[in-house]
């Protein structure tokens, strides 16, 4: 059974910190379920938005919101992403 994008990835999170993170470092930071490991979450990224992922890191919130922090690989510009995405 596959698990699909959107049962793993909630939204795109958008804030000054996201921001700044997108701008020098070229990572994107989404919401996702709590039970989703770092390779579904990639897998379901990198086939969903036609990207390359070189690394994934997550963190689970005080509120247990699990966000996961993704550093794109140099040809993918997270601004072009988040453009893409309707965040910008």
């Amino acid at each position: 059974m596959s698990i699909s994008y959107y049962q793993i990835i909630k939204h795109p999170v958008s804030t000054e910190k996201t921001v700044r993170l997108m701008e020098k470092d070229n990572k994107l930071v989404f919401a996702v379920a709590r039970q989703s490991s770092k390779q579904e979450i990639k897998k379901a990224l990198e086939e969903h938005l036609k990207i390359k992922i070189v690394k994934i890191n997550t963190l689970t919130t005080s509120k247990g919101i699990k966000r996961a922090f993704v550093k794109l690989s140099k040809e993918t510009q997270a601004i072009d992403i988040a453009t893409q995405l309707g965040m910008m």
